[in-house]
């Protein structure tokens, strides 16, 4: 693990770039049960001001996760605490994008918990940012063998 220090602000980390089907709004309409035809009906939404189905914004907001990007073989002892997204342009069926995480700040509270603040954003095939947000984790220690919770 590494640990990181106020001289890593600024320091960026890339997640993979996914190209999205109907496949993908389906499978999340189904797990979550979103099922607006905003999302998967052409005609419904051919009269939106979106013209076809767009993406659910949870599922955006799914595909930057950090732990699917290059930090993770790097940032270990983290859970996210806090999240925030701002939905920029929509995404569509056949859109590519892929995630950029930035860190913004790493700090501790008058508790001596310790935190980073990343920057999120989620850039389509020709770099266009279609959401931007950030994600707070606490850095938490590992147990030992035989340590109690």
């Amino acid at each position: 693990m590494v640990k990181l220090s106020k001289s890593d602000i600024g320091r960026r980390f890339y997640g993979p770039s996914k190209t999205l089907t109907d496949a993908h709004f389906l499978m999340f309409s189904a797990i979550t049960g979103d099922a607006h035809p905003i999302h998967y009906d052409v005609e419904y939404a051919r009269n939106t001001k979106f013209g076809a189905p767009v993406a659910h914004g949870l599922l955006l907001s799914g595909l930057m996760a950090l732990g699917a990007s290059d930090a993770r073989v790097e940032l270990e002892n983290m859970a996210m605490v806090e999240q925030g997204t701002q939905f920029l342009k929509p995404v569509k069926v056949g859109d590519t994008v892929h995630p950029v995480f930035e860190i913004l700040d790493i700090y501790e509270d008058k508790n001596n918990r310790s935190f980073c603040r990343f920057e999120t954003t989620l850039l389509n095939h020709v770099g266009e940012a279609m959401a931007k947000g950030f994600h707070v984790y606490q850095f938490v220690s590992r147990l030992e063998k035989g340590q109690n919770a």
